[in-house]
């Protein structure tokens, strides 16, 4: 079978490939969704990175997980490809009033409004139900209240929310001082949940913050160890006071 760029093509190389393959064969809904997410964050990493060639490649093989395991649903005539493709259709249809029906809209405020009350009528509990449990604490924090957002609850201006960070420091200080373990976790938890907040009504993705910070200090720690290597030595001889110097040379050159 020839590479090729379309899309029943895929379908079918994936099709051999459950049936051939004995690694493909053996695998389950459950034994490749840790990968589908490992997948999904590779895609991102390139989007930060602006490498448009290797997001086609992430994004190939987020498709190959879409369509991997909708080959294992249709094997127990659960639902196939076509299902799952009128299925979106169908949501992204009904969610756009706005494009394809008479509903009139000003902005993405009132957009965003209008598909909350929309999946609230198509039987949700919650504006909160779309939201995964098992998604990363600060992306699930910043998507709650931005759903809670889209139905006026927020707040008018980011001072407000700043002064709400300033109230869960001081709580934070104070459990830390006087109380229990699982109240200085709790109360720290708070923190992160305002810091966020702020970061939201200022249009700063905290995910995307932390990743950034993620990336300094793994470039900077990594310089302090080549520096120390060419000098014969490592992080684990070198004192405090070294690995500070080295540090802040690597905060100088990245500032350049």
């Amino acid at each position: 079978m020839n590479p090729s760029n379309t899309f029943e093509d895929f379908v079918k190389l994936v099709s051999i490939l459950r049936k051939e393959c004995p690694w493909d064969r053996k695998q389950t809904h459950h034994s490749i969704k840790d990968n589908l997410i490992e997948e999904a964050y590779e895609a991102v990493e390139a989007i930060d990175n602006e490498d448009f060639d290797e997001l086609s490649k992430e994004l190939g093989d987020l498709l190959l997980h879409v369509v991997f395991q909708t080959k294992m649903a249709s094997e127990k005539n659960h639902f196939t490809i076509e299902d799952v493709i009128f299925k979106i259709s169908e949501k992204l249809i009904r969610r756009h009033p706005h494009v394809f029906a008479d509903t009139s809209v000003n902005n993405e405020d009132e957009v965003a409004s209008n598909w909350e009350s929309i999946k609230l009528k198509e039987g949700k509990k919650s504006i909160l139900d779309g939201v995964p449990r098992h998604l990363p604490g600060l992306i699930r924090a910043y998507r709650m209240q931005e759903k809670a957002a889209n139905v006026g609850f927020d707040w008018e201006e980011w001072q407000l929310a700043w002064d709400k960070l300033n109230e869960e420091i001081d709580e934070w200080r104070e459990a830390v001082t006087h109380q229990t373990a699982a109240e200085q976790k709790e109360e720290f938890g708070d923190l992160l949940f305002s810091l966020v907040n702020v970061g939201r009504l200022l249009k700063i993705d905290a995910e995307d913050a932390i990743r950034v910070a993620n990336r300094k200090f793994d470039d900077r720690f990594r310089y302090i160890e080549e520096k120390l290597g060419e000098k014969g030595s490592s992080v684990v001889e070198a004192n405090l006071a070294e690995m500070d110097l080295l540090w802040n040379e690597a905060k100088s050159i990245s500032r350049k």
